[in-house]
């Protein structure tokens, strides 16, 4: 009987920190119209959904706060200079929502950077951090508005075949214009039951109609209102999907007119697991002149320096 008791309170404590890491409301509506559907999503791993073993990617990063979801665990980012690693803004603080977040300075993570393995983020892949700059308008509203942040590191990076940055759009390179409507994301994404992929899964995923992406989570709880500033992706062919912990990584396109590839977005909801369709990304074209702000060291009085200098010059005969 003891024994019984205490398997019980095991699988009471895991299905309550399952609710946690959901962070997902389900309305009555959607409850029914997922009952009634004829593929009910199974107890399979619920990571990067069937994602497949990754190759090095070189402007992987990882961000990590600790081993375990309740301390905050461990997620993606992206490597955008020999300085800067980019990630979602909610992967630096242990508790992620608006309401707990709100007032709290952001934790210092580790970052880990030319790793595969989730067993190779060890001081010989560390690079340490010098401070972190949230969006200005991150959690503004809701948990998902302007999920971004740039993580400046100590030391500029030594470049090789296992680490480089990944580029920033450009100015006129438009997600309508990747390769096949089709972008490329990897993680280390948690399962259901806890447990995180071993190495690094990428999955080829399709950009999807905005205006059908905004409709799916229009009204929903703990879901992003999803705005102009992101865009979304789709599941695979056989139902492959982002799923917890994935979120701070790049989908990464390459543009059909110059084959050049960039980072599009960052992955900020990540809850579509096998439960709902959309994966959620802020948009970085939209996010370039902040982004662009911060690299430079720009301080408050920038802008106003830069204008008079500039007035004085035109003023001289």
């Amino acid at each position: 009987a003891g024994f019984t008791s205490v398997m019980f309170s095991l699988t009471v404590l895991l299905l309550a920190a399952w609710g946690c890491l959901a962070e997902v409301s389900y309305n009555e509506e959607r409850m029914t119209r997922s009952a009634s559907a004829s593929s009910f999503p199974s107890l399979r791993s619920r990571r990067m959904i069937r994602g497949k073993q990754a190759p090095h990617v070189p402007w992987q990063a990882m961000v990590y706060l600790s081993d375990t979801v309740v301390d905050g665990g461990y997620a993606g980012g992206a490597l955008i200079s020999d300085r800067w690693v980019l990630t979602a803004g909610r992967n630096v603080f242990v508790r992620k929502s608006r309401q707990d977040i709100q007032g709290k300075a952001p934790v210092i993570p580790k970052v880990y950077l030319g790793i595969l393995r989730r067993n190779e983020a060890d001081a010989t892949k560390e690079v340490e951090v010098e401070r972190i700059v949230l969006h200005p308008g991150f959690q503004n509203h809701s948990d998902w508005d302007n999920d971004l942040a740039l993580i400046q590191l100590k030391k500029p990076v030594v470049m090789s075949d296992k680490v480089t940055p990944i580029p920033l759009p450009e100015a006129g390179q438009d997600l309508a214009d990747a390769v096949g409507g089709l972008g490329v994301i990897t993680g280390w994404g948690w399962g259901m039951f806890l447990s995180s992929a071993t190495s690094l899964k990428h999955l080829t995923l399709a950009l999807a109609d905005h205006s059908a992406c905004r409709r799916e989570y229009d009204g929903m709880s703990l879901t992003p209102d999803v705005d102009d500033n992101m865009f979304c992706t789709g599941p695979a062919r056989y139902e492959e999907n982002v799923c917890f912990g994935d979120a701070g990584g790049a989908l990464a396109v390459t543009d059909a007119a110059t084959g050049d590839i960039y980072a599009a977005g960052i992955l900020s909801y990540d809850k579509s697991c096998s439960r709902y369709p959309y994966g959620v990304y802020m948009k970085l074209s939209s996010y370039l002149p902040w982004i662009h702000s911060v690299i430079r060291g720009d301080t408050e009085n920038s802008f106003s320096l830069r204008t008079n200098a500039m007035s004085k010059m035109f003023l001289q005969p």
